[in-house]
């Protein structure tokens, strides 16, 4: 059997798929802000296109690819599904571990699958401008790259302890020309406000979506968001109908299947498509999600109504949440440290459909080590989560003699990571364990 598991580009999917309508319940409805009322698309215009808005309250199992989007994906799509044949002898397992490497799209991750989409839709509308966040720098480059295919001007609010930790991520998004600030800036209300509190704050994803969301006020400007929501979630599942159908090409179906969640798009994007088949009978793989000890969502967090942004700008949604206000530590997978979980996820898991764990710094950056010794690929800070506990699967397979199949996205590379793996190296990096009282403070604050 080969390393790698390629579809022909012809096997590009041609259409998202929805999970809503094969759940056991419909997860409660978005919140807004001054009224309390479930949220009206209407009440959506002035930060997304009509064709984003109808794709996030769809009742539709299928929504189809545009053309003009699958032309752009064909750049990098499909990708490769890798047996990881070395990293299983090294851990001497019995397991089949496989990964789908998203790795290798223009921004090198996951993220291109949503941002061309939400780029072609805007400029069908007429937007000329697109304001958003980003945590580790891989969603504003994502962004970027897909307002550039469109002909749009990009804006981006960049967290602080990313911005300082990667510079060259800035530079990826300049490169495909989008604007970039550290956030908090003086440059929006809400961010002067945070630093007015604290000069020195390193920044929190709630903070940046503020500071995007305000920014994206003119009349033709929208905003655009990397994950959580519906819509986001649905264009990931690319992913996982790809996945799908490489397995059946080696007669494979998993037994566990384990991501990384900050929002939960990738994630989502993996895990969706195996759900649906596992709710219809067809397989019955255990869903993991795996976060971080320091941003805990899932595993300890609220499920309450909260807003998406520190200062309140955002809907109400019902998340799993550590409390708009909550800025968790500076951890070097900027794009796991979200206060909150995509509501979506957050229902399905609260329905029981999948389990989660949380996993400390340096046990997913030991993984994401072995990974590139064995496999010769640089994982990016957030999939060492997912991979930390695939390995530890693995290992507990050599123990009970279980061949199980192991399937994880790898939905990023780290290449503009270094300075994070050289601090592992070095010996310099710290694990980062959130105290009970710091978030009973911060969920103090929940509306």
């Amino acid at each position: 059997m080969a390393t790698k598991i390629l579809l022909d580009e012809s096997r590009l999917p041609d259409r998202w798929y929805n999970v809503v309508p094969d759940l056991p319940a419909p997860p409660p409805p978005p919140l807004h802000p001054g009224t309390r009322e479930p949220l009206g698309p209407d009440d959506l215009a002035p930060l997304f296109p009509a064709d984003l808005i109808a794709q996030e309250v769809t009742a539709d199992r299928f929504v189809e690819i545009p053309e003009e989007v699958r032309e752009v994906y064909r750049l990098w799509r499909p990708t490769p599904l890798i047996r990881a044949h070395r990293l299983e002898r090294a851990l001497g397992t019995p397991a089949r571990i496989y990964v789908k490497y998203e790795g290798g799209s223009p921004s090198g991750s996951h993220k291109p699958n949503t941002a061309v989409p939400q780029a072609f839709y805007n400029a069908r509308q007429g937007v000329r401008r697109l304001t958003t966040e980003t945590g580790a720098g891989q969603w504003g480059s994502a962004l970027s790259f897909a307002c550039a295919q469109f002909d749009l001007d990009c804006e981006v609010w960049m967290v602080r302890a990313s911005y300082d930790q990667k510079p060259y991520r800035r530079s990826m998004m300049e490169l495909f020309g989008a604007r970039v600030h550290a956030s908090p800036s003086p440059l929006t209300a809400s961010g002067a406000k945070v630093l007015a509190d604290d000069p020195d704050s390193p920044g929190s994803l709630g903070i940046a979506i503020s500071e995007a969301v305000e920014s994206a006020a003119p009349d033709d400007t929208r905003y655009a968001l990397g994950s959580v929501l519906n819509h986001v979630l649905m264009h990931q599942t690319v992913i996982g109908e790809e996945a799908l159908e490489q397995l059946a090409m080696v007669d494979d179906t998993p037994d566990l299947i384990v991501g990384c969640t900050g929002g939960g798009s990738n994630f989502a994007g993996l895990a969706f498509p195996f759900l649906r088949e596992k709710l219809r009978g067809r397989m019955d793989p255990e869903i993991r999600a795996v976060e971080p000890e320091a941003c805990p969502s899932f595993t300890r967090g609220r499920y309450a109504y909260d807003f998406g942004d520190t200062a309140g700008l955002t809907p109400l949604l019902k998340m799993h949440t550590l409390g708009h206000d909550f800025v968790p530590d500076p951890i070097h997978a900027g794009g796991l440290r979200y206060h909150g979980m995509a509501p979506l996820l957050s229902h399905i898991y609260d329905l029981g459909l999948f389990g989660a764990e949380a996993k400390a710094q340096r046990e997913c950056f030991e993984a994401g080590v072995l990974f590139a010794r064995t496999e010769g690929i640089v994982p990016a800070p957030e999939p060492t989560h997912a991979l930390a506990a695939a390995v530890e699967e693995a290992r507990r397979c050599v123990e009970t003699g279980e061949p199980k199949v192991i399937l994880t996205a790898l939905c990023g590379h780290g290449h503009l990571d270094m300075a994070a793996y050289d601090r592992f190296l070095s010996g310099r990096m710290e694990d980062h364990a959130l105290p009970q009282s710091r978030l009973d403070e911060a969920l103090t604050t929940l509306p």
